[in-house]
């Protein structure tokens, strides 16, 4: 879809073209909420739902206070419709003459560091934001312009719920093909399964092991072999070491073998990162994985990890993973035929989930490019 741009954008401020409702704002404190079918909204958007209104009709909220505001990890502004309640943590108001949903769009591509009044968290206070300036072009352009982004987050918000659908299908799978607590069996099994689980503990598998220390004075910015570090594991490295201290390492101490599955040991434990064979360094201590006799097929100990209680961690505030919690921790297996069967369905299950989430950012990132290239 193309717009063509005809008459020239005019110069406007948010305050005269629009019509400011904060003043019929009402925030419930959490504990006086009575759950009902009305959402009730703040600065991130519905936050609970509850069994009265203060607003019916078509609306345009912007965040009021919240570090979203400068961080930008989820939308500012919304478009309600219909009947709903809202708190004092998102400005109201909806344009005298145009489209709302253009409006929104213009209020999602702002950059709202420069209008920060906070100081412990960002705000917009309500003087400000009467006085953001920005480009207003016709009614009837507004319309196809808001038009076509409705259609495009309509499409983001199928894909969202479908990726959505597909994570809780997971988690409640994941709940049916593994024991619960006490238990020698799952409750759903592959046909010709019958035998009994055996408990163990990681331990008893194998042991924990880990990369050589890479100390900073080793690394560079740039360079030949990507070092993850607790912060980059999952991501993009941004530490680089050189091929030859990478192949001394390698050849002399402990490195990964493809499928195995390497744990993150500190700040968020537990998040997993299944090694593919590519070359690349782990931080020592913060990333480790656990070397086995086989008796673990590694796509099913991947699934584990998803569901995993660890040893002398559950129900504390403990933000690192000891090669002793690994160890202790208690693991139900079945034979290794049974864990290829589980390990492989999860497997096709995950990379399912990947695709929707690719085509999910494909989405957000064209979202983003036409806000830049449509907008004066």
């Amino acid at each position: 879809m193309f717009i063509r741009k005809i008459d020239d954008w005019e110069q406007r401020k948010l305050g005269e073209v629009t019509e400011s409702f904060d003043g019929k704002r009402v925030p419930i404190d959490s504990g006086l909420r009575v759950l009902g079918e009305y959402p009730y909204y703040g600065a991130t958007g519905i936050i609970d739902y509850v069994d009265d209104y203060i607003f019916d009709g078509e609306y345009v909220l912007l965040a009021e206070d919240g570090a979203n505001i400068i961080m930008r990890n989820n939308p500012v502004a919304y478009l309600t419709q219909g009947k709903f309640w809202l708190n004092n943590h998102a400005h109201i108001m909806r344009i005298i003459e145009g489209n709302n949903y253009f409006l929104v769009q213009v209020l999602e591509k702002i950059d709202y560091i420069k209008y920060n009044t906070g100081t412990a968290q960002p705000k917009l206070n309500s003087k400000i934001v009467k006085n953001i300036e920005f480009k207003l072009p016709q009614i009837e352009e507004q319309q196809k312009i808001g038009a076509f982004f409705k259609q495009l987050d309509d499409t983001i918000a199928l894909h969202q719920r479908k990726l959505d659908a597909l994570r809780l299908m997971k988690k409640a799978l994941l709940q049916l093909l593994f024991p619960e607590n006490g238990y020698k069996v799952p409750k759903l099994r592959f046909a010709d399964f019958v035998e009994e689980w055996e408990q163990c503990k990681l331990g008893d598998l194998g042991s924990v092991v880990m990369n050589r220390r890479i100390f900073k004075e080793e690394t560079a910015d740039k360079g030949d072999i990507p070092f993850y570090k607790i912060g980059t594991f999952g991501g993009e490295a941004d530490s680089y070491i050189t091929q030859e201290k990478f192949e001394d390492y390698k050849l002399k101490y402990p490195y990964p073998e493809t499928g195995d599955i390497l744990i993150s040991a500190s700040g968020s434990i537990g998040r997993t990162v299944e090694y593919n064979g590519e070359e690349a360094y782990y931080q020592d201590s913060n990333i480790v994985w656990l070397k086995h006799d086989k008796q673990l097929y590694n796509l099913f100990l991947k699934q584990f990890y998803f569901i995993v209680k660890w040893s002398g961690v559950e129900g504390t505030t403990i933000k690192r993973l000891y090669n002793k919690n690994i160890l202790e921790t208690e693991i139900n297996i079945p034979s290794i035929n049974e864990q290829k069967e589980i390990g492989g369905f999860f497997k096709q299950l995950d990379e399912t989930i990947a695709l929707y989430q690719k085509k999910l950012d494909k989405l957000n990132t064209l979202k983003k490019a036409y806000l830049q290239n449509m907008f004066i």
